[in-house]
């Protein structure tokens, strides 16, 4: 009788590593979108990438440019927020995220006022994100940074500056799958913090569809040269993970990223 329950075990135990060994073995299908490069038409270099959950499938524009890491610009916004509210430096409640505006006047006008992480986030306010930034200070940052494994990793650019086309750089792949694990808490940060996050980057909401979203844009010689729109779009039961980036000598910004981005959805029938 001992026989044959040991006998049980060590079959049990190798159908259990095989198994594990199978899932691990796994990997999400790629499927290479040559058509959608009509969007990206004026501009250097561009690629667009879209996890489908559900599916356990990746969408790809550019394949060679979707692993190309570069700044992230203000798409780190949303990791500056889960790093300010992970510390302690920000508040739960929005109205306890309040810093007050220095008086500097600068191009936009949103800028010009007292901020709350919400409105901060909302009009991409670098001056907000650079004191929260400070606040953080170097040591608690690069914690964070190398806790989620973002990037690079590199903050060395300097604290208020490290994600403003410097040292700090990630891939469209690379924010994909950030956010996948993100969204899915499999980073080792508050549910409640990530909850915050991704209301203030909610862009649309309805019954069936909740479309977020961050841009970024990167600025050289007063000419924009990298814009970024990265997000999820939950809907049905299903999500979409994505992230577009876009170069040019000027005019490439992340609100054209974002323009790019939607159409794209609505060609692969995520969004209407």
């Amino acid at each position: 009788m001992f026989k044959v329950k040991k006998w049980f075990l060590v079959l049990l135990t190798v159908v259990l590593v095989n198994s594990c060994l199978m899932a691990s073995a796994h990997a999400a299908t790629v499927t290479v979108r040559e058509d959608i490069g009509k969007y990206f038409e004026g501009f250097t270099a561009g690629t667009f990438v879209m996890y489908d959950e559900a599916n356990d499938q990746y969408i790809v524009f550019n394949e060679p440019q979707s692993v190309k890491e570069l700044s992230p610009c203000s798409t780190f916004k949303i990791y500056n927020s889960l790093a300010g509210l992970e510390t302690g430096v920000l508040d739960q409640e929005d109205v306890y995220t309040l810093f007050k505006w220095n008086g500097t006047q600068y191009t936009f006008p949103s800028w010009n006022h007292d901020q709350t992480l919400a409105s901060a986030t909302r009009d991409s306010v670098v001056w907000y994100f650079q004191e929260l930034a400070t606040q953080i200070g170097t040591e608690r940052m690069q914690t964070f940074i190398d806790k989620i494994e973002y990037g690079n990793r590199d903050i060395s650019g300097g604290l208020t500056t490290f994600w403003l086309r410097s040292s700090l750089q990630i891939s469209a792949r690379e924010q994909v799958d950030l956010l996948h694990r993100l969204y899915s808490n499999q980073l080792p940060v508050s549910p409640q913090n990530v909850a915050i996050v991704k209301k203030n980057i909610t862009l649309l909401e309805n019954d069936d569809v909740r479309f977020m979203g961050k841009t970024g844009s990167g600025l050289q010689d007063d000419k924009w040269i990298l814009g970024w729109f990265v997000g999820c779009v939950e809907k049905q039961g299903n999500r979409y993970f994505f992230a577009t980036n876009i170069q040019a000598p000027d005019g490439a910004i992340g609100g054209k990223a974002r323009e790019i981005t939607k159409l794209i959805l609505k060609d692969l029938r995520v969004l209407q």
